[in-house]
């Protein structure tokens, strides 16, 4: 895949390894597909996930705190949540 640059709000740029578009699916599949792409990517490779499920936007912050994963970037427009993660581990 070709690696996107992008900032964060704070202007902090970082390289997207992958993108996972999870919109249209419910808890816990956001979850899953989250979790099965972490597991294919090395530590320090960073991702991009959007998902439109209510239920995503704890389940994913939750997700990320158990695995050490870092959270870079969070927005939320709409109804639409977009998350920026770091592999840490």
């Amino acid at each position: 895949m070709r690696l996107k640059k992008l900032s964060d709000m704070e202007n902090n740029e970082f390289e997207i390894e992958e993108e996972l578009d999870t919109t249209g699916l419910y808890c816990p599949e956001p979850l899953f597909e989250v979790r099965n792409l972490s597991e294919t990517l090395e530590i320090g490779q960073c991702f991009k996930v959007i998902a439109d499920d209510p239920a995503a936007e704890e389940d994913l912050q939750r997700w990320a705190k158990r695995t050490e994963t870092e959270i870079l970037d969070f927005r939320k427009e709409d109804d639409v949540l977009t998350f920026i993660f770091k592999k840490r581990k």
